[in-house]
């Protein structure tokens, strides 16, 4: 059995059974207890499984948990994703960008691109590219500040969102599921990413693997209205299905 199987079965058993061992793990693999500890570690790094002593245990999903933290969390699945994005984005194209860790390590590639427009609500995402370029025409929206992850939300910020069209919308959420589409865990961020969608021409989801086939309390947008999904792995299953269904580009 490849890796990827395995560990995708072992995420599998240890989402319906609670709770799994090393030692059950590996005799239901053949496997070796070094095997699928380096598995539940590949597991955990990527946000798929908590690790624990002698074993591992699902994921909480009532949150995404401080900025700070989550930036440490699949940080090399959000390079990748970010490497991908660099590709799509063209000299002079007009973007809003939302807040979030993902999305702050796309401004970070972006920073290579010139001439670039940035609407976005992140004080730090407009740190990282008016610092790197120069040439980047950089708006960053007002409103009620949240110090936490450096952004503006509520009312003031979407009014004057309002006042921009931009050539894409790249985005982060915090769930991505078959039948409710994109969601968020922060209701003034959810507002934030559906007026980006609204006022752009295309809508790009910027989510690495974990993200996929959770649940998040605040609906964004339905699969239908966004035009790439660019993540570290493509989705299978009822995800993908509904993601071919609904004519959304997958890169990954």
């Amino acid at each position: 059995m490849r890796p990827r199987d395995r560990q995708t079965r072992i995420t599998d058993m240890v989402r319906l059974h609670g709770k799994v061992s090393v030692d059950e793990l590996a005799a239901s693999f053949h496997a070796s207890a070094e095997t699928i500890r380096r598995d539940l570690t590949f597991l955990a790094a990527n946000g798929k499984i908590q690790k624990v002593h002698g074993g591992a245990i699902p994921l909480r999903t009532f949150g995404e948990g401080p900025f700070a933290q989550r930036m440490q969390l699949n940080s090399q699945a959000k390079r990748l994703i970010a490497q991908q994005v660099r590709q799509l984005v063209s000299p002079g194209d007009s973007l809003f960008i939302d807040t979030g860790s993902t999305t702050l390590e796309v401004a970070d590639e972006l920073s290579a691109i010139d001439d670039l427009t940035v609407v976005t609500n992140s004080s730090e995402i407009a740190k990282v590219l008016t610092s790197a370029n120069k040439t980047v025409h950089m708006y960053l929206l007002g409103g009620n500040y949240n110090g936490d992850n450096r952004q503006t939300c509520g009312s003031m910020a979407i009014n004057q969102l309002k006042c921009f069209h931009c050539n894409h919308a790249l985005l982060t959420a915090g769930a991505i599921a078959a039948e409710t589409g994109v969601m968020d865990f922060n209701h003034d961020e959810a507002q934030i990413a559906r007026a980006m969608i609204e006022h752009s021409d295309k809508v790009m989801l910027l989510v690495d693997s974990s993200k996929f086939d959770r649940v998040a309390p605040f609906v964004v947008t339905p699969l239908a209205r966004i035009d790439s999904l660019v993540s570290d792995q493509a989705p299978d299953g009822a995800l993908a299905r509904a993601l071919s269904d609904a004519q959304v580009e997958v890169i990954c």
